[in-house]
């Protein structure tokens, strides 16, 4: 079967928990708007063959607004078509095919941290004005890109899952779309808006992160921009409602995704008959979360402070099912295709109280799906196979599990403890240095390398910079992406390795392993807030009562009574520090 034009991977917007997961094949025709004056009528079309028993899987472009309200001002489209839908007789199941192969991608910004400076300066002086209370900023991410489409598509589905992700293949472009936010779902005459607005970074610390999202729940800023966009999409309901029928059921509830905590609230209403697809777009397309308040105003700013076209990103991406009924996302963590280039918008709503240096961070970690799925890695853990028996074998498994379920990845237990047989077989005597390996699609492999024990002290040194990487999902979970560490790798052989420490001045870990240090005559590690892997060897020692954790500053190590590296595969070694 040939590769699909179409994949859906929707979550129910009801229940949360069941999910739509469809392909593709074939369409039977494709129904494409290139003019504004053909974009109502490829929706009225759209709506036409759905209630003729077909589905519909497609997409509109943000420049197509004018469509709907000749007011609205946008860029001039540069590529792509306006609206697409591709219309198929059937639905097929979701492929459970193999990993599809793509090259590293490197992104890179289309904006200046000076430029985003400047442009928040001047939405804060259209606030003082009074011409608008919040405009919603974007800018494009580019990278080259070569491989499969479908490759980084599944990438990007495992870097932020369960939300309304869409793969549309016209051809010329491929949209990858894994937008946690849905812009609508109209079904038997009631419709559904979730917008999203606020953003807190998620946090390594299990406490920390739920304090995290306590304060986003109760800032009276991430409220205010929320509540903003909730009466917008109020006010754009009531213009196809049935008079009355407008609710707010649900006031900033907020969500978890793998890198950030969103909040959203749902808006309601009853359509009034004869509604039909074309009159949903004209009442609230483009969403208000991309827009910002008032919604003609702040997109007359857009257009003037964004550089070009957002295109796909800031549209809707969506299916209309046979009998009509329509889930659309709002296009936001998505990716465009096309001739051989990548292109991923960011943005966020600026509000008079929004700081340039926090929105700026809020993009950093809206980022953050782009740079889990910028390059294909694996999990990985390494072992200590000593005499025919794998140390702390069973801790090993769970600390992959893990991070396969932090990933998204496939976990098969039993190819892991295969491989791990296997292994174990064929290396029976000696010392071995084990590195288990499990893909995304949960195969597993192991391979063995001679161990030789160490003298000690070893000889390490401390990073003459901050680990910029401390606390990011790639640190605190191991994987063989580790550039980020062989960036502090120690150029001269007589050196063991590198002591690292964050931003705040704090120790963190070694590129190999955990950190001790005796301060007042007792064994202490950094906690896993200051931005670590917790090692194997670092549990089984707390766990005993042989280290305690405290944050350690490292102007403390001028007073330390001892310094050790320790892990799994080498144990405890006393190390010197040296300058």
């Amino acid at each position: 079967m040939s590769a699909p034009t179409a994949l859906i991977d929707f979550i129910a917007p009801t229940d949360g928990a069941s999910r739509e997961r469809l392909a593709f094949y074939e369409p039977l025709t494709v129904l494409q708007a290139n003019r504004l004056e053909q974009v109502r009528d490829v929706l009225q079309q759209v709506h036409a063959q759905a209630r003729q028993g077909r589905w519909c899987v497609g997409f509109v472009a943000y420049e197509a607004a004018p469509a709907f309200d000749a007011a609205m001002a946008v860029h001039r489209p540069q590529d792509g078509p306006l609206a697409w839908f591709g219309v198929f007789d059937q639905a097929r199941p979701w492929p459970d095919g193999p990993l599809w192969p793509y090259e590293p991608l490197s992104w890179t910004a289309g904006i200046d941290r000076a430029e985003f400076d400047r442009a928040v300066a001047r939405i804060h002086a259209a606030i003082a004005d009074g011409e608008v209370y919040q405009i919603n900023f974007t800018a494009p991410w580019h990278s080259a890109f070569h491989g499969e489409p479908l490759g980084l598509f599944q990438a990007l589905l495992r870097a932020q899952p369960d939300g309304y992700a869409a793969y549309i293949d016209t051809g010329a472009q491929q949209v990858l779309s894994v937008s946690p936010e849905l812009f609508f779902d109209w079904r038997d005459g009631c419709l559904l808006c979730r917008p999203m607005k606020g953003t807190a970074a998620r946090e390594a610390d299990p406490q920390a992160d739920a304090r995290r999202a306590a304060h986003l729940r109760s800032s009276e800023k991430e409220r205010a921009e929320n509540l903003m966009i909730v009466d917008l999409i109020r006010n754009d309901l009531s213009r196809l409602a049935e008079p009355g029928s407008v609710q707010v059921p649900r006031l900033f509830q907020v969500q978890a995704l793998p890198t950030v905590w969103q909040m959203t609230s749902d808006v309601t209403a009853r359509t009034r008959a004869g509604v039909g697809l074309e009159d949903v777009f004209q009442a609230l397309f483009p969403c208000g979360s991309v827009t910002g308040a008032p919604k003609l105003r702040a997109m007359h700013w857009i257009a003037r402070l964004e550089r070009g076209p957002r295109g796909v990103y800031c549209g809707a991406v969506g299916v209309v099912r046979p009998g009509g009924s329509a889930t659309f996302n709002v296009p936001i963590r998505t990716v465009r295709l096309a001739a051989g280039q990548a292109r991923c918008g960011i943005g966020s709503g600026i509000t008079a109280d929004a700081d340039a240096a926090g929105e700026w961070a809020e993009w950093r970690s809206k980022q953050a799906f782009l740079v889990r799925a910028q390059s294909a890695f694996e999990l990985l853990e390494t072992l200590r196979l000593e005499s025919g028996q794998v140390v702390h074998r069973a801790e090993h498994l769970a600390r992959m599990a893990a991070a396969a379920r932090h990933f998204g990845f496939v976990w098969q237990i039993d190819a892991a403890e295969r491989a791990l047989d296997r292994l174990v077989a064929e290396h029976p005597h000696g010392l071995w240095r084990v590195r288990l390996l499990a893909r995304a699609d949960g195969g597993c492999r192991a391979e063995a390398f001679e161990l030789h024990e160490l003298a000690s002290p070893v000889r390490v040194r401390l990073a003459e910079r901050p680990f910029e990487a401390a606390g990011s999902e790639f640190v605190r979970f191991k994987t063989t992406r580790r550039a980020h560490y062989e960036a502090f790798a120690p150029v001269d052989a007589a050196v063991f390795d590198t002591l690292l420490w964050n931003e705040a001045g704090e120790l963190t870990e070694f590129t190999r392993g955990n950190v001790a240090v005796k301060l007042d005559g007792r064994w202490v590690t950094p906690p896993l807030a200051c931005g670590l892997l917790g090692g194997i060897g670092r549990a089984v020692a707390l766990r005993e009562g042989r280290l305690v954790e405290q944050v350690v500053h490292r102007d403390a190590l001028a007073r330390a009574q001892g310094l050790a590296f320790l892990n799994s595969l080498r144990g405890w070694l006393d190390a010197e520090l040296i300058s």
